[in-house]
């Protein structure tokens, strides 16, 4: 009589397993992708600040404009555009590159890097190292016997 109550028993709960699986792997399935896309949207965003950072240094370096580009271009994601301007003594670097992944969850990374030029920190530096000369003349102390 028991092995009877258990076989209804059984009949009832037979498809709720699959039921359950049918809705939760999908879910999981999904879940996975956007981790995935994340991954990738995170990589390229190190690629554009990698770029941004690698064109700046190469313009403070005073290489040629299109050195700079070229160093940048090689280290950004694909897509990328890179835009350099110097503004007084500082050369900006921009990256910006669409996501990689569908086009429905396209977002623009973008990275700026800032350095500054070598040719205008050398020419501070030397006058930083020239002492001025003291007020009251040499080994004057200004003050006291």
């Amino acid at each position: 009589m028991r092995s009877d109550i258990r076989g209804r028993r059984l009949g009832r709960d037979a498809g709720y397993v699959t039921a359950e699986a049918a809705v939760t792997i999908p879910g999981l399935v999904a879940f996975a992708m956007a981790l995935v896309w994340a991954l990738m949207a995170a990589a390229a965003q190190i690629q554009c600040v990698d770029a941004a950072r690698a064109g700046a240094r190469a313009a403070a370096r005073s290489e040629p404009e299109a050195a700079a580009l070229d160093a940048a271009r090689s280290v950004a994601p694909e897509g990328a555009k890179v835009t350099m301007d110097r503004h007084g003594d500082l050369w900006h670097v921009e990256v910006a590159a669409p996501v990689p992944g569908p086009r429905a969850l396209a977002l623009k990374l973008s990275a700026e890097a800032v350095a500054a030029a070598e040719d205008t920190a050398q020419g501070q530096a030397g006058k930083a190292a020239v002492p001025e000369p003291a007020a009251g003349g040499p080994g004057a102390s200004g003050g006291g016997p």
